[in-house]
């Protein structure tokens, strides 16, 4: 699994597990495939914020493979 804090190793279309706001608290995470990149700094130390093809927006904490 790849690092969801760089910018640079995100593009859409690219599968990953978010963590959603309200799932910040337990750790539950939800896997999507990358609609649009919401960060605009090229790193972020809690993952870059993204929004998936079903709409649903969190921070990217691993990249599936």
């Amino acid at each position: 699994m790849s690092d969801g804090t760089l910018r640079s190793n995100l593009r859409p279309g690219l599968k990953v597990a978010i963590i959603l706001k309200k799932d910040q608290r337990s750790g539950t995470l939800t896997t999507g495939v990358i609609d649009k990149l919401l960060t605009s700094a090229p790193k972020h130390t809690r993952g870059i914020k993204v929004r998936l093809t079903d709409g649903q927006v969190g921070r990217v904490q691993s990249i599936a493979e």
